[in-house]
Parts: C-alpha cells; structure tokens; sequence
C-alpha cells in the first residue's frame, strides 16, 4: 500500500516496489523512516539542479545518472516538489538511468520566461511544458512516472502524445480530469476531504495562498490529512515547502483548481487538446499503476475504476514478468 505523498516510497515497500520492479527491474529501496526522511532530518538530495529553457518556461529540475541511459522522467504533485523523488532517483540512475525530475510550472527555480503569460495551469498546459522540455532536451521518448499532478501530467501525455511516452508509471491509475463530470455533486464525506479546493474557489483562499505563512499552514495540514501515518519532521516539510515561494505559485495552483470546478477559463490556444481529454482518451502505452491504501482522496479498488482507460493489458502484464530483464544495463 502506498500514499499520495511521494513516489519515492513507493519504490521501497510492498506492492508498489513489485509494481516497479515489473516495470524495468528497479530494485526495492530500504526505507530510512517515512518519505524517505530519517527521524532526525531530509534524507536525500539532489546532487545538482539545471535550467532549461522549454516552452513557456525556464524550467528548474533535478538530473542524475548516466547522460545515455534511457530517461526516466518523474514529476511531482501538489502540494509536494522534487524531493518527493529523492529516495527514488538514486535507485533508478544506479540501474543506469536517467533521471529528470522537474519542478511544475509555478514551483520551486522554474519561471515563466515573459510576464504576459497567463499563470494557466490547465491539465494540457502542464502536459505541454513537460513535452517542451523533452523537445529541449532531445529526448524523444521517456518512461513517464508521477502521482496527483503528475500522474495526471504524465497520463495526458500518454493519451495525446503516445510517441513520447515509452511506458507510464501512475499512481492512482488514470487521472485525467474529466471536468464536465466535476460539474455534479459527490457524496457529502467525499466534498469534505477536497475541502481545499472549494476554498480555492474563494478570495479568502486566495489570498490565503498568497500569504506565506497561512500557505505553509494550509499545505501542512494537507500533507497531514493525506498520509496520516506519516510522522515527517520540520526538515522535511521545509525542505519542499521552499518551493511553494515561487512568486507564480498562488496564481497556477488557484488556476489549477478553479478551472477543475469549471470556475476559471482555460486559454482558447488549448481548446482542441482539452476537446480531445475531454473524450477520456484511452491510454493505450504499457502502464503500471499504482494504487493507494490509506490515501483519503481516492478509494482503493485494484484499478477496477479506470481500467476501462487504459487499453494495453498484455503490454502491461508483459512488463511486470520483464522485472529480471532490465532495459537499463546494471552497473558494472
């Protein structure tokens, strides 16, 4: 069983580290306490951070392992940024992958490169600036893992750019929003654990994610809601809550949100990808999906809610039972 939290876990215990294995034979990690960190602070860092400019966007993001190596590209959720991966990367690269792990759009060192561009944070825009930073840096093709943000990042991009996606890593399984079934109301316990993103819809939350203090009040208080087994230290949440101070971060999260609930307009440059997800495309690369245990916001099931989505079975089973052959090569 794993959360919502990292995916760097995930890797290190249970079904998740056997899904990961199946994928390319990734080796469990041993745990040091939870989410990586040990009691005593973060465990785990980047060794160096890089700038590239892509798309829209001066992105900020980790890299480790061989420069030849078949990519890996990790992407983070909210509220949460590339440290989720530091237990995770060192694994992958030391079976001779490479790993990129970017911070989203309105996170952490990346920047919108001019100040006239809308802080849109709509599911293709986000898919888009990954896409442009693949083309930026000549990778054609990459396995794709995320959870919350990124799964749904990395499933967009499954969905609309098969070609440059090798193979999918989801947690939560297929995560595409489907914004005209937003519009309908779900049973009251349910409404109540997305809480924060009705307060979005507000000024007050607003204003509230433009205040540092009463914004790293409220995203501590949703790591807590959503790993409540997690016992994580001050180090820890200070560590990544240092991304949340990127001067975009209010306006692309409240964006995010608002446009989910249908209360904010995407940009008319868009209209034909959001019409294409709004088909729920299936999914049709090998995937392997992750499914929570104790996360609140989404029902454990076995993939029995979105495998109607995704549309390679034999692709997938085939890729567990390829856990010995790894595509990477094993350090000598």
């Amino acid at each position: 069983m794993i959360d919502r939290r990292t995916f760097g876990q995930a890797v290190g215990t249970g079904t998740a580290a056997v899904s990961l294995g199946g994928l390319r034979g990734v080796p469990a990690a041993p745990t040091a306490g939870q989410g990586g960190a040990s009691p005593s602070g973060p465990a785990g860092s980047f060794p160096r951070l890089r700038r590239i400019r892509a798309g829209l966007l001066d992105v900020g993001c980790a890299e480790s392992g061989p420069a030849h190596g078949p990519v890996v590209v990790c992407l983070h959720g909210w509220p949460y940024d590339i440290h989720s991966y530091a237990g995770a990367a060192p694994l992958l690269a030391a079976r001779g992958y490479r790993v990129i792990v970017p911070y989203l759009r309105g996170h952490g060192i990346t920047r919108f490169l001019s100040d006239r561009t809308v802080r849109n944070a709509q599911q293709s825009v986000v898919a888009l600036d990954i896409v442009a930073l693949m083309d930026a840096l000549k990778i054609e093709q990459a396995v794709l893992a995320g959870f919350d943000w990124g799964s749904r990042t990395a499933d967009v991009i499954a969905a609309l750019w098969p070609g440059r996606c090798r193979d999918l890593v989801s947690v939560s399984g297929y995560l595409v929003t489907d914004r005209k079934a937003n519009l309908e109301p779900l049973p009251a316990r349910t409404e109540h654990t997305w809480w924060y993103q009705f307060y979005f819809a507000t000024e007050r939350g607003r204003k509230a994610m433009e205040d540092r203090d009463r914004r790293r009040d409220l995203t501590r208080l949703v790591w807590t809601q959503a790993s409540p087994t997690w016992d994580f230290d001050d180090a820890t949440f200070d560590r990544t809550a240092a991304a949340f101070d990127n001067p975009d971060y209010a306006a692309v999260v409240v964006h995010n949100y608002r446009r989910r609930l249908g209360l904010a307009p995407g940009e008319r440059r868009y209209d034909g990808l959001e019409k294409q997800l709004a088909a729920r495309p299936v999914i049709g690369v090998p995937t392997v999906t992750l499914d929570p245990g104790r996360d609140p916001f989404t029902a454990p099931g076995g993939g029995s809610a979105y495998r109607d989505s995704q549309d390679a079975p034999e692709a997938f089973a085939q890729a567990v039972v390829d856990a010995d052959r790894p595509a990477a090569p094993s350090p000598s």
